[in-house]
């Protein structure tokens, strides 16, 4: 084109023209390819690139500008200013920088069964031995849920229980629960299916147990005698103090007939439990609808405290005993009295032998 103008100008018969007109040619053409060059390479590195599945781009602005739609799936390098979408995503294979991953097996659930009560009777003891079944989960700690916080919830509850599998029992204690007069309501209106335990003891052993344990919590406590009756001399007994109220076996037993048949009610002697662990233990597997796996090969007995312990397991260096709390020397009370508490709860005794059909002798 440069030529032609060029020769439309100069006269034609201008030798000298020719050589500027290949010159001006050349380089329009130079220009020509270095534009397109540069045009095509931009076009390369502007193009959308294939974005892997569940990614694509969206405007943010009206300024053109386009970023990636968040997306899980989304891993392409981020562009300046905006967040790594792959420091943002855990990276499974990075076992350098990710936390360990420990599998949760089983579900939380209500509990199957509940050991209500009594204090000071051998709960623990209980919880403690049946545990070591494989098909027994159960709370370490006692929740008091259907005493103390059932304003929680069922929800929170559950949150509590441990994990089971299939087929395995899941299972709390509190004991205060059989001295409570909602505690029989509440529990069946969560299930009318749940298997109640009841740890009974001579109740005037097991108040003088009491009075032992809050007498190293409270060193100033007034004598026992002096809380147990309103008149020694006369043999009035304070049926308003707790320790003595708790013996009161048949009053309570009262109260959770009304919402569950006596079939569904277990009673461990606390007796028996110290002298025949795996009998006691056999029964309450029976009643649970376990396999007797839990026998008397797991027990030995601890002459120092007095009481059964479980043998060493293989993956411990040492026996498990219950606690320091547990099996400790009871305050000496006077002979009188004692006897004065026995002829208290005697007929109190009697009717709780006929209401749960057995004599537990504990005169």
């Amino acid at each position: 084109m440069a030529c032609a103008l060029l020769n439309g100008r100069a006269v034609p018969s201008s030798p000298r023209l020719i050589p500027t007109c290949l010159c001006v040619f050349s380089f329009l053409v130079t220009y020509l390819c270095y534009s397109a060059l540069f045009s095509a390479d931009a076009v390369i590195m502007q193009a959308p690139r294939d974005l892997p599945r569940g990614c694509r781009r969206s405007p943010v602005d009206g300024g053109g500008k386009r970023r990636l739609q968040k997306s899980v799936s989304c891993v392409l390098p981020f562009e300046e200013g905006e967040r790594d979408p792959v420091r943002a995503l855990p990276r499974r294979n990075d076992t350098l920088s990710s936390p360990p991953v420990t599998a949760k097996f089983g579900n939380k659930k209500l509990p199957n069964a509940i050991i209500v009560g009594v204090k000071k009777g051998g709960t623990r003891a209980v919880l403690e031995f049946i545990r070591i079944h494989p098909d027994v989960r159960a709370v370490g700690t006692e929740t008091h849920f259907f005493d103390r916080n059932h304003d929680r919830g069922l929800d929170w509850y559950r949150s509590l229980m441990p994990r089971t599998l299939e087929g395995q029992i899941s299972m709390e204690k509190t004991p205060s629960y059989f001295v409570t007069a909602d505690a029989p309501r509440r529990i069946a209106a969560m299930s009318r299916h749940t298997k109640l335990i009841v740890v009974v003891r001579d109740p005037v052993t097991r108040a003088i147990s009491d009075y032992t344990q809050t007498l190293t919590k409270t060193p100033d406590l007034p004598s026992f005698q002096e809380l147990a009756f309103l008149n020694q001399s006369q043999g009035l007994v304070d049926v308003s103090w707790n320790a003595i109220r708790i013996g009161l076996y048949a009053l309570h037993l009262e109260c959770w007939l009304r919402h569950f048949p006596l079939e569904q009610i277990h009673f461990v002697s606390g007796e028996r439990l110290i002298t025949d662990p795996a009998g006691e233990l056999g029964r309450v597997q029976d009643f649970l609808g376990l396999k007797r796996i839990v026998t008397d090969k797991h027990f030995y007995f601890n002459r120092t405290k007095g009481f059964p312990c479980l043998k060493k397991p293989e993956s411990s260096v040492s026996p498990r005993c219950l606690g320091k709390s547990k099996g400790r020397t009871h305050v000496q009370i006077d002979r009188e009295a004692v006897e004065q508490l026995r002829d208290f709860y005697r007929p109190h005794n009697v009717r709780f032998y006929e209401m749960v059909g057995f004599d537990f002798r504990w005169d």
